[in-house]
Parts: C-alpha cells; structure tokens; sequence
C-alpha cells in the first residue's frame, strides 16, 4: 500500500511517500504554505498524484507524552485531509525527528538554503519510515 507522510509545520510542510511494499520512505517535497486550506489542497493533490491509499501524520507529543496545542492543531488538519481526501489518516508520534533530520543533514554536510528546504521532507520520511516499521513489528 502507498502511504503519504506528512510532518506538518507552520511555514513549510515536508512531504514523503513509500513503495507499495511498504518497505522504504523517500521524500517527495516541502510545501511553503502558510494559508491551511491551500495546504489541505496540496498534500491532497499530492496523495491522489501519488496514488496514495493512506496518510500519516506526525503528531508532536510533549516530551512527557501528552498532547499539546501542537498536537491538538496536527489532529484537526488530519480530520480535515481525510474529509477532503477520502484517505484514512493515521498519526506517528514525531518526538526528535527534526532533530534526527538534522543529524542527517549533518553527515551529509548539507548546509544553507539547501538545507533549510530539505530539512522537512527528511522529517516526513523519518516519520513515515517509523510508522512503516511500527505497521512492520505489529504484523509479525
């Protein structure tokens, strides 16, 4: 099954997808988009161009585990992309994935603009890939 990645942010949103095996994410873009509807459209079209039958997004937990306004605002755009989409939504808790894509943005010694712009898509595949290998673990 194709799955769509998504890690949500105020300014830019990264965007990844999977195989149909289900066995390696890859990022697609970063969406710079402040207006919410415009970015519902996007990651839309982005599921349907992708052929995508699932999303996932990531959900930012407080390092304790609950739910913050974060949270809160990531768990009200899945509602809106599944009614507008038609696609199940799931969410992946995302705590340290920004700071794991930097970390791997490190050891490529991408740097500047380049990095700025790539450094959401990376969080969306570390979100999706996580959430590939929990769908991996709990099949058996």
């Amino acid at each position: 099954m194709i799955i769509l990645g998504v890690d949500l942010g105020k300014a830019r949103t990264g965007v990844a997808v999977c195989d149909k095996n289900e066995t390696l994410a890859s990022p697609v873009e970063v969406v710079h988009e402040h207006n919410r509807e415009r970015l519902l459209q996007r990651v839309a079209s982005l599921a349907a161009e992708r052929g995508a039958e699932r999303i996932v997004v990531g959900l930012p937990r407080n390092m304790d585990g609950s739910e913050g306004e974060s949270a809160q605002n990531a768990r009200a755009f899945g509602e809106a992309l599944h009614a507008l989409s038609g696609l199940p939504v799931d969410f992946s808790d995302e705590r340290g994935t920004t700071i794991t894509a930097h970390s791997f943005l490190n050891e490529t010694n991408t740097r500047g603009k380049r990095r700025k712009a790539t450094v959401d898509a990376v969080a969306a595949t570390i979100i999706l890939q996580d959430y590939l290998d929990f769908r991996r673990n709990a099949r058996g």
